[in-house]
């Protein structure tokens, strides 16, 4: 399913054009003339990100975006403002946590790579949500068994968050090693045959080699 992305200006003009100018973006487009006219497509339909003209009769940029914020807060909002405006527009972002602002006439390379990210953005936010939700899910789980079963939160886990068993040998060398002294205590047809120890009635083979199997 594409994104999709609402530009919202009164002139019906500067929509249209922005419009055209980014169909080569897989996004499905909503264009608005108002802040309410804005809020009932929001309404209707679920949109990605909001770039809103700052100066607009009635409800201007700012006022809509801090409202979109309320009601859906998943999606992205990014200001289209001129110099006259910027001032409003920055008060704007640090105020009503707008994604960014963009000047006007803006370039539309620009805005195709701001909406890019923008919508890389939202991602982002997206996957944190869902970890912290996943791990708070875990952490109840977590008490719900310590409570049931004490102490069974203080099991030793490795960086991945799984239960240690045993600890892992550091080299071949060292596994191979402990066999051998295993082999070495483990009675006296292993001390005289594989071990080659003294007194063997066993002969040697004659291909030394010997092969550990799985």
């Amino acid at each position: 399913m594409p994104y999709s992305v609402m530009l919202v200006d009164d002139d019906p003009r500067l929509t249209r054009s922005l419009t055209r100018s980014l169909a080569e973006e897989d996004y499905t487009f909503y264009s608005a003339e108002s802040g309410p006219e804005a809020l009932q497509i929001l309404k209707e339909h679920p949109v990605d990100v909001v770039i809103s003209d700052e100066q607009m009769p009635g409800m201007n940029g700012s006022e809509l975006l801090s409202i979109v914020r309320d009601k859906h807060p998943d999606t992205v909002r990014i200001i289209l403002t001129g110099q006259a405006s910027l001032e409003s527009a920055v008060t704007a972002i640090n105020e009503g946590e707008i994604y960014r602002y963009l000047l006007k006439p803006c370039n539309v390379v620009e805005m195709a790579v701001t909406i890019r990210q923008a919508l890389q953005h939202r991602q982002l936010l997206k996957k944190s949500l869902e970890l912290m939700n996943a791990a708070k899910k875990q952490n109840r789980l977590l008490t719900e068994l310590e409570k049931a079963h004490p102490g069974l939160s203080q099991v030793e886990t490795n960086s991945d968050g799984l239960v240690v068993i045993d600890e892992i040998k550091e080299s071949v060398e060292e596994l191979i090693a402990e066999i051998d002294r295993e082999i070495k205590n483990n009675g006296e047809f292993f001390s005289d045959w594989s071990c080659g120890g003294k007194g063997s009635k066993q002969e040697k083979p004659n291909n030394p080699e010997t092969y550990w199997g799985p």
